[in-house]
């Protein structure tokens, strides 16, 4: 029997859809699972257990909002655009977004509202944010899509965000996964073009042991090869860091970080770093979650040198690149 053996541009042709490359959400289990496991983490002594809970209860308002919502789809002469051109089929960064964000925004303050009794600093800001008027808030949603951090406002930022997740979430969850693109930018999300948050080493049927890169806007997952740098594609100076118990020696806390769900996946070639967390390992494990709930490693990244490679979408910095302290204006116990 004789076997042939491939070159290299034959085995470029071969059909790669043995890895499924995309994970679009199920629009009915994105954020009740996120606002559980957000309550979970919250009751590990988190240093920001207040803030967890908090945003708990924004998740379950954009569950609650999302099972009666539907936002207006791409048109078909959109989503061929894009494929033509390789370009996400709903950008964010477009300028162009249903209106009806707005609405869903009011929704998820009547919900926070309804959900018990306000700190007066949350209080106030859910006031404030109900007097905003069209042309600050859809200024706030460019700001925040172009990462603009000069001109966001960390305390509303959240909600705001809260808000577009839920339209672009609804808009996912309808995509054919076979319409979606390659787009030349393969650390973006091919569905809305904007960046991850974190991602998932998964466990089970045909995502097994494959690393999946989590959309911070629409929830979209599309794979990644693991040691490779979502920032700058770089496969060069990859290492992982976890926070290992302070009290214990040097042996014991290198098995700790070892061991970890949860790490931070660091790049020397552009100095920034991502989170990655091992299903097999914890498998409540949720990207957007324990990212925010990971304080404590962000200040360990950024000790050692590195940033954020972009920020959390409910925890935004006063500058590019840091990580802080929830904003005490959103502060909630």
């Amino acid at each position: 029997m004789v076997q042939r053996i491939l070159e290299a541009g034959d085995i470029e042709s071969l059909d790669h859809s043995a890895i499924p490359r995309i994970r679009t959400p199920e629009r009915l289990a994105v954020f009740a699972p996120r606002a559980a496991r957000l309550r979970q983490l919250a009751a590990l002594d988190n240093p920001i257990a207040g803030y967890l809970r908090l945003m708990a209860v924004l998740a379950d308002a954009q569950q609650a909002v999302i099972t009666s919502f539907k936002a207006q789809p791409p048109s078909p002469e959109l989503i061929a655009s894009a494929q033509q051109h390789s370009m996400p089929l709903i950008p964010a960064l477009s300028g162009v977004r249903d209106p009806a964000w707005r609405d869903v925004l009011r929704q998820l303050l009547d919900r926070i509202e309804g959900a018990g009794p306000l700190t007066p600093p949350l209080e106030a800001l859910v006031a404030r944010l109900r007097t905003l008027d069209t042309a600050t808030l859809e200024a706030q949603a460019d700001a925040l899509f172009a990462q603009r951090f000069e001109e966001i406002d960390p305390a509303s930022a959240p909600f705001i965000m809260a808000a577009l997740q839920v339209v672009w979430t609804d808009l996912a969850a309808d995509i054919d996964k076979r319409e979606v693109p390659y787009i030349e930018t393969l650390g973006l999300c091919p569905v809305c073009g904007s960046h991850p948050v974190a991602s998932t080493v998964r466990v089970g049927g045909v995502y097994d042991n494959y690393r999946y890169l989590q959309c911070g806007l629409c929830s979209t997952e599309w794979h990644m090869v693991r040691s490779k740098c979502s920032n700058c594609d770089s496969t060069k100076g990859i290492a992982y860091h976890a926070v290992g118990s302070p009290d214990a020696d040097d042996a014991t806390r290198q098995a700790e970080a070892k061991n970890a769900a949860l790490k931070a996946e660091s790049c020397d070639e552009c100095h920034t770093y991502r989170k990655i967390g091992i299903q097999s390992k914890d498998y409540d494990f949720d990207p957007f979650a324990d990212d925010l709930a990971s304080l404590t490693l962000d200040l360990l990244m950024g000790a050692e040198g590195y940033r954020r490679a972009s920020p959390h979408p409910w925890l935004w910095p006063e500058q590019a690149g840091g990580a802080e302290e929830p904003a005490d204006e959103a502060g909630s116990d």
